[in-house]
């Protein structure tokens, strides 16, 4: 039993960061599912749910009105959840009048506001951004044009960190993290679905959308994957970018990853159907995407547990000394990185620790 432990650990921890990527590549290959793109005249809304960000929303908006095939704006809805900063004042002096603030008095959180803008959108697809994204200019150029394929529900945009030569341990784990995770979208859309979208920047049909509990905190997967239930595809376009700065400090990455992989394991208790294979048309990427990452730290106990076990063999020994050197290079990378600010070699082992001990921490 010790042994069938270790080996099934060990393969459930290389499946899930190796295995189903290469996986999913190889059936994108084999089966690719095209995109029949072309010239789309549909209106679309874009909806930005903030909380006092009437700082940054000015400037949003002007590059939202500025962008290639503004002309199909029908609207930009602001959702004030609560805020105190006065975003009416902010945006009155843009002279627009397909801008308009809505203002709710209670901080009900964003899936709440989401739900309520989505009553008054008025256009055909909806595109959901956030307020501190910098937005390039060729933006709903890119997006639009998936939506003349009827079979496309949801379109994701492409999230680029802008990175400093200088910077931190942190921002180029989290740049090398989400340039593996794009990889894996792509991958995903190449075959049948992704099993979420960018937050900063996705589209979908208005009439496909089904409000989502209050209590949602990854509202760029529920919608998606809502909508795929239906029979449509979540795709995801490269070629629709925005800009954010990657986080520098541990502590504000560490909050982002606990915060999203929390948010994968909320939403099985939020939604069943989803381990459904029979309900969900995208079970497979589902699973292995989201939610064999947060069984990770366990595979990784009990792998280690079970070596201790076996140590008495010579083999086993020998695998017992490689776990040690890993996690011996971990904290190496650890202490580099807090000391000298960068991980070295040392940066994966390290990266795939500090990850699973925020998923813990997640859960």
């Amino acid at each position: 039993m010790p042994s069938f432990i270790l080996w099934f650990s060990l393969f459930g921890i290389i499946y899930a960061y190796a295995g189903y990527p290469a996986l999913i590549a190889l059936l994108a290959r084999l089966r690719p599912g095209r995109v029949g793109k072309g010239p789309v005249e549909l209106g679309y809304s874009v909806l930005i749910a903030a909380h006092n960000e009437a700082a940054r929303l000015p400037g949003k908006v002007r590059s939202l009105l500025a962008a290639r095939g503004s002309r199909r704006l029908v609207e930009v809805l602001s959702g004030s959840d609560g805020s105190t900063d006065d975003p009416a004042k902010a945006l009155a002096g843009l002279g627009d009048d397909r801008v308009r603030v809505v203002a709710f008095s209670d901080q009900r959180g964003k899936p709440s506001v989401l739900n309520d803008l989505m009553q008054q959108a008025r256009g055909e697809v909806i595109v959901m951004m956030d307020a501190r994204q910098e937005v390039d200019p060729g933006v709903f150029e890119a997006l639009l044009p998936n939506f003349a394929d009827p079979g496309v529900g949801v379109v994701s945009g492409e999230l680029v960190f802008r990175s400093a030569s200088n910077s931190t341990a942190t921002a180029q784990g989290m740049d090398a993290y989400w340039r593996y995770e794009k990889f894996l979208r792509r991958q995903e859309a190449g075959f049948r679905s992704v099993p979420g979208a960018t937050g900063a920047i996705y589209a979908f049909r208005r009439h496909l959308y089904r409000p989502i509990p209050a209590s949602t905190l990854l509202d760029d997967v529920a919608i998606p994957l809502q909508i795929v239930r239906q029979g449509f595809r979540c795709i995801f376009e490269s070629g629709a970018v925005v800009y954010d700065e990657p986080s520098r400090q541990l502590g504000q990455e560490s909050a982002r990853k606990r915060r999203t992989l929390a948010g994968n394991a909320q939403l099985v208790a939020l939604f069943p159907w989803l381990l459904n294979p029979f309900q969900n048309p995208i079970w497979f990427e589902f699973i292995s995407h989201k939610l064999v990452r947060l069984a990770v730290p366990f595979l990784a106990v009990a792998a280690f547990v079970a070596n201790l076990v076996l140590a008495r063999e010579s083999f086993y020994a020998w695998v017992l000394a490689g776990q040690m050197a890993f996690y011996g290079l971990a904290l190496a990378g650890g202490v580099l990185a807090r000391v000298l600010g960068r991980g070295g070699v040392w940066a994966l082992p390290y990266m795939f620790v500090s990850l699973n001990a925020v998923t813990l921490l997640a859960l």
